[in-house]
Parts: C-alpha cells; structure tokens; sequence
C-alpha cells in the first residue's frame, strides 16, 4: 500500500512509524508546511525500516501524493492543555479549505482517512471540500476510544483487551457514549462476565473507566503535551483494513444519513472497511439511556458541523 500522510508533526510521524514496522504500507510520503520537519522525520523513520520491513519513506509535496490508495491528514492546531477538541474547529477548518483540495487534485483516486480534531466535524469537512464519495471520507473517530475502553475493561477483567468486544460510539470527544449494555466476552454479557470472574462491574467501577476513558486525552496532554502512539496505532489499524479488504469492523466516524433520529451527520458506529473504504454500517441496540445518549452526541455533531460548513 501507498500512504500520504499531510501533518508531520507527533501524529503523523509516530503514525508513519507505526506502518512502517507493522508491514502495512510499502512507500509513504510525508507532507508538512514544514519541510525540514517533514525530511527529518521521514529520514529518521526509514533508518528504522531495515529492523522491520524494507519499505520506503521519504517527504515531499502535494503532488508526491500520486498513486496513494489512502491519505491520512493528521495537519492542524494542537490541542492545548484545558482546551477541548471543538475549541481547535475555527482554526481547523481554514486549515482543511487549503489542504483537502491539493490532496484530492493529486490522489484523486485515495480514500482520505481524517484524525485531526475535533474529527468528527473535520470530516464532515473534508466530505464537503472533497466532494468524494462518503464511503472513502473515514475519521479516526472512537477506535481510539474504544481501544481505551477494552484496555481498561481488560486490566479490571485480567483478560487480554483484544478478547473483548465492547465500543465506544458517537463523538470522538465528551459526549462519547461507552456501550455497557451490549459488550461481552466469549460471547458472555459483559456483567456476566465480570461476575464469573470475580470481578463485578459494580458502579464505582464502571464511572472510574467511564472517567479514565472519556478523560485519558485531557490526562495525557497534561503530562506530556499531546497524545500520538495511540491514535497512530488505530490509524495504522485502519490502513490495514483497507489494504487487506478485510472487512474489519471498526468503530470510525463517517457520514450517516440518519442516526438516533439526527440526519446527516458524521459520528462513530461499527463499520466494516475494506478496500473501498466503508462496506457498510451496523446499528447495535442499544439500552435506553444509550440510545439517548447517543441522539444527544449525534445533535452536538450536528449542530458543530453545520456551523462548520456554514464558513466554508
């Protein structure tokens, strides 16, 4: 696979390094406003490339962007610490109207695959600017959030998290709705679960992950500036998908016609991708005060996302 990668900052590169030492991508190219910055992290990663797979990176410009299969756009304004995701919006977007159409005149062809925040609003975005078809326009959106989830669950279960099947759905952000009702493991509800082994999910238990996950970037940003190995693991996870045609059922941000009752916007649900992108959307059910929830994330989105496209 052939990757771009617009952003070469603590996203993009460790996202770039992640590709490169788990073999799913044989060339990449980085692209940043920063060239320096874009050379130095593409030469430094490729030093890397010989302990892993002997794949080729290398930095460049829009139109080295060519016969990419995907384009990942990691660009815009950093989240700083106390500030949400949906504060960075108004900078973001006059960031998108410049980047989205170079990328698109030079890999017309690429699905673009979207993690700068606030994510789900930025591809909305992008699927306006691009005018491609909603199926190759994928945010990161709760992979992340949902990885989060599963590791938690996982070190309270002392099971791997990777034998968990519990998501995240709606906004990348605060109003993200943490699925209790339908999860399991070994095809055991999650409360059943946890009861067999000694574990019990009681409600103590399930505010502290609900606090550890929905709050881990805000905790992370004030220890260290910014979080990047995570979301540059579900990126990775994403190109992946797409490479192998797997199918994969993910939980990333697309466009819905309707979700929960609000039309047309872009939020987390279980998605399969494959080779063009979004194969097909599933609708769990839900509990009731989920289903609620979820309808509340969905209008946030909404709402953000129209005031968004209203400036473009």
């Amino acid at each position: 696979m052939q990757v771009g990668i617009v952003g070469a900052g603590w996203v993009g590169a460790a996202t770039a390094f992640a590709l490169i030492m788990r073999g799913v991508a044989r060339k990449i190219t980085l692209v940043d406003v920063n060239k320096e910055k874009a050379w130095a992290e593409a030469t430094d990663i490729a030093h890397a490339a010989p302990f892993a797979f002997a794949n080729k990176v290398k930095s460049g410009d829009y139109k080295d962007l060519c016969g990419s299969e995907v384009v990942i756009i990691t660009a815009g304004a950093n989240q700083k610490p106390g500030e949400t995701r949906t504060d960075l919006l108004e900078r973001n977007v006059k960031i998108f109207a410049e980047i989205i159409p170079q990328v698109v005149s030079n890999a017309p062809t690429a699905t673009l695959v979207i993690a700068t925040n606030p994510v789900d609003i930025m591809t909305e975005v992008a699927l306006k600017l691009s005018g491609l078809p909603k199926e190759r326009v994928i945010g990161s959106g709760t992979i992340l959030d949902t990885a989060r989830f599963r590791t938690d669950l996982g070190f309270h279960l002392g099971v791997s998290p990777k034998s968990l099947h519990a998501n995240v759905l709606g906004e990348h952000g605060d109003s993200e709705v943490l699925c209790w009702s339908n999860g399991d493991g070994g095809t055991i509800p999650l409360s059943e679960l946890a009861n067999k082994l000694g574990k019990p999910l009681t409600d103590d238990i399930k505010s502290r992950i609900d606090d550890d996950v929905r709050n881990a970037a805000y905790k992370i940003i004030n220890g260290k500036g910014a979080t990047f190995y995570g979301i540059a693991g579900g990126l990775c996870r994403i190109c992946q998908a797409i490479t192998t045609n797997e199918y994969a059922i993910l939980t990333v941000s697309t466009h819905h016609s309707e979700v929960a009752g609000i039309k047309d916007v872009c939020i987390s649900m279980p998605t399969v991708i494959g080779k063009r992108g979004v194969h097909n959307v599933l609708y769990p059910e839900l509990s009731e005060e989920e289903a609620i929830l979820l309808k509340a994330s969905a209008k946030k989105m909404k709402e953000l996302s129209d005031e968004a496209l209203s400036k473009l």
